[in-house]
């Protein structure tokens, strides 16, 4: 298991490392679930994350207080708000309601997290 979940961490920081240059990946994310990962399987690399200067901040302020910063928060809104604009503008009705939906489920429940 404890491998399975090293692979997990090793993966889930490449998808993060892809979302720092991908807007439509998260970064932050990825990276909190690594180190959920590389708890179960390297302390090593968990501390990593945690002491990273610009990522640990909000991997911690996620695990002590489920709090997401006003940056993530604008971030999300406005990836959401894009996909649904860019849904809106190239696929027929009724599919742009998807992103909307999603858009207004997700994002309220982001809104509703405490700020670090």
């Amino acid at each position: 298991m404890r491998r399975l979940f090293l692979v997990l961490g090793l993966f889930s920081v490449a998808l993060g490392a892809i979302g720092i240059f991908l807007p439509i990946l998260p970064t932050v994310p990825f990276l909190i679930l690594a180190a959920w990962c590389f708890g179960k399987s390297s302390p090593r690399f968990e501390q990593r994350l945690l002491d990273h200067p610009q990522f640990g901040p909000a991997i911690r302020a996620w695990r002590e207080k489920g709090a997401i910063g006003r940056n993530g928060k604008w971030g999300a809104s406005v990836a959401f708000a894009t996909s649904f604009l860019l849904a809106l503008a190239l696929t027929p009705w009724p599919w742009p309601l998807l992103p909307l939906i999603v858009g207004l489920v997700a994002g309220s429940w982001i809104w509703s997290r405490p700020l670090p």
